[in-house]
């Protein structure tokens, strides 16, 4: 039988972002500075983080991600997520828990543009010469530090991230959607390295007891123009994705 998430749409979907509509113009953010750190998580309590409409992945595992923007509209800002992995039909994604982020005004367009579930903390990064720090503050205390150990250099072509899914309400007609969000990279560095978690607080993230880290996976720090692209896609969360996908645009 198929495998479907089992997420409480009913409580996620009261707290869900306001997105103003699905028309929004792509960004490219120049020079952006990207960490990833991906860890195994249970099983058995996984699919309480995916909506139904994903597949949730075999092992379940979470992508912590740090990204520094140096340049956008809207001035400079390091943005930082949980994502649960998972697939929508056969193709792979990630459904974003939730997002910290320092800029105000980057903050608002995020969210109003492509749903992000953004809120507001400290986040930073920090490039040493041996890793790649990554950590995150909110309500004056910390709730998130990775690393990534052991830096080596790749190639660009040996990454491949996986484009996201962000839980909104759309302001013209209330509609509680999944809005995928796909990214565009080119890169200019790309290394890999052993992954760390050395804190995390799973309620900060909106994960509560549904989410309990196990294995180290792997990571990646990558430097990379990103263009964040006009939105072609959005799915009702409570149907699996080959039945409840609605194309916005080409």
């Amino acid at each position: 039988m198929p495998h479907f998430g089992k997420l409480d749409f009913a409580a996620w979907s009261k707290n869900a972002p306001a997105i103003k509509d699905y028309k929004t113009e792509p960004w490219t953010l120049k020079d952006a500075r990207i960490l990833n750190v991906f860890m195994e998580i249970d099983e058995d309590s996984a699919d309480a983080l995916l909506p139904a409409a994903m597949h949730p992945s075999i092992p379940a595992y979470v992508i912590f991600n740090v990204t520094r923007y140096p340049q956008s509209p809207v001035g400079a800002f390091t943005i930082a997520e949980a994502r649960i992995a998972g697939r929508t039909a056969i193709r792979p994604r990630s459904f974003v828990l939730r997002s910290y982020c320092g800029n105000p005004d980057a903050c608002r367009e995020l969210t109003v543009r492509w749903g992000y579930p953004a809120k507001a903390g400290d986040v930073k990064m920090e490039v040493r010469h041996d890793r790649v720090i990554g950590r995150v503050s909110a309500g004056g205390r910390p709730i998130l530090e990775i690393e990534m150990l052991d830096r080596d250099a790749i190639s660009g072509a040996d990454i491949q991230y996986i484009a996201s899914m962000h839980l909104a309400r759309n302001e013209n007609d209330g509609k509680v959607v999944l809005v995928q969000v796909d990214p565009e990279y080119t890169f200019a560095k790309a290394e890999r390295g052993r992954p760390m978690v050395v804190r995390f607080d799973p309620e900060a993230w909106g994960a509560g007891a549904a989410m309990r880290l196990t294995n180290p996976i792997s990571a990646s720090y990558a430097v990379a123009d990103v263009t964040i692209p006009k939105i072609r896609y959005v799915c009702n969360p409570e149907l699996p994705a080959l039945a409840g996908t609605t194309k916005v645009a080409a």
